[in-house]
């Protein structure tokens, strides 16, 4: 189906994405890796083509655009040039972590930390997850005391993406024991006393991607660096976490369309007993089912862009977007790679790679069984 979401100027702006992954980053990228990593050297090349700064008012550097449709084209970018997974440090900055200092800075903070972060000289990341404590944030045990014009921080993070290069750690903490209103968010800058990156961890896929735990030890760090009140951090994570699950979605979705392509064309050359796999009804039918998937769940994403856009998407739709672009991804990359045979096993192979990039994505800015949870609270008892 012919998609409508995007205009002339995203198609140009597609196009500069296209040059400089194709020549910064496909060449790397069996190199990074092995390395299980992406360099940090990417982040102002992506500033300097504007990547970063969406939403970001032009007197601290950004474009002065807010038009997630952009994001978007990063994303689809990197799928299908099978390199999706060393852009997500980018998306990581420009989805997931820019908002909170878009919603919740003061304008001392936001002179503060903007500039370098729209230009690619910080690096963000965000440090939720605790071990022991998963999708629940009400379960975040991280204590932030307030000692003066200070807090010290005490505890430990798991799984914050791009949290090796991170120069601006976003951390939830609590500061009250309400499971909720004692939550606050505090930024942490990386060379903070008490601050240690112990070890990095292995992966089943993404390896491009570093993630690491992160233990916090008497960290003072000042109270200038509050994001938003104190006790307003559960209400910022949620409100940001609608554009996060979107950002799944377009992932997701991208990297299926990239792997139902990719199958398309290796049915049609590789031959079993003399015919193209391609040429038999299995195979075809079941890319039929793929494709069918993969244009209905495109319309439902492409709505919700825009009605973020608007600044209408509720989270329940977002949480829609994310729970079904997800499995439909699972689901793709199963037949894909069953279609393959035993190519399958190969890591030389794009489609061995996406399928093991791909599993994560169900667990990632919630498991798909807290998506579901959040569409069913919504739901009104005796509602057809």
């Amino acid at each position: 189906m012919r998609r409508s979401l995007f205009e002339t100027e995203h198609q140009a702006y597609r196009a500069g994405v296209r040059v400089l992954l194709e020549q910064e980053v496909v060449p790397h990228y069996p190199q990074w890796e092995r390395d299980g990593a992406t360099p940090r050297e990417l982040f102002p090349k992506l500033g300097a083509l504007g990547a970063l700064g969406f939403g970001v008012p032009r007197r601290f550097g950004g474009t002065g655009i807010t038009d997630f449709r952009y994001n978007a084209v990063l994303q689809e970018e990197g799928a299908r040039l099978a390199v999706a997974p060393a852009v997500l440090g980018a998306s990581v900055q420009a989805d997931v972590c820019l908002p909170y200092f878009l919603d919740l800075a003061d304008e001392a903070q936001r002179a503060r930390w903007l500039p370098g972060i729209t230009a690619g000289r910080l690096v963000t990341a965000v440090a939720m997850t605790e071990p022991g404590a998963g999708s629940d944030l009400s379960a975040i045990r991280m204590t932030a005391i307030r000692d003066g014009d200070h807090y010290v921080l005490d505890g430990a993070k798991a799984f914050p993406a791009t949290g090796v290069p991170a120069d601006l750690l976003i951390v939830a903490v609590r500061t009250g024991e309400h499971p909720q209103r004692g939550l606050s968010l505090i930024v942490v800058d990386r060379d903070t006393p008490g601050v240690a990156r112990e070890r990095r961890l292995k992966k089943v896929g993404r390896q491009t991607q570093d993630m690491v735990e992160l233990t916090f030890t008497g960290a003072r760090v000042p109270a200038a660096n509050l994001l938003g009140g104190e006790g307003e951090g559960f209400a910022g994570l949620n409100r940001n976490l609608a554009q996060e699950r979107l950002s799944g979605a377009v992932a997701a979705i991208a990297q299926a369309a990239a792997a139902v392509r990719r199958t398309t064309e290796y049915v049609r050359e590789r031959r079993v007993f003399g015919n193209p796999i391609g040429a038999l009804q299995q195979p075809r039918s079941s890319l039929a089912e793929l494709a069918t998937e993969i244009d209905v769940i495109q319309a439902y994403i492409d709505l919700c862009v825009l009605a973020l856009n608007a600044g209408e998407l509720d989270p329940v739709d977002a949480a829609k977007a994310r729970w079904w672009a997800t499995e439909v991804q699972g689901r793709v990359m199963d037949t894909c790679v069953q279609l393959h045979g035993g190519y399958t096993y190969l890591t030389g192979y794009c489609i061995a790679r996406a399928w093991l990039d791909s599993r994560v994505a169900r667990s990632s800015g919630g498991t798909s069984k807290i998506m579901k949870e959040i569409i069913a609270r919504s739901l009104r008892q005796g509602e057809p």
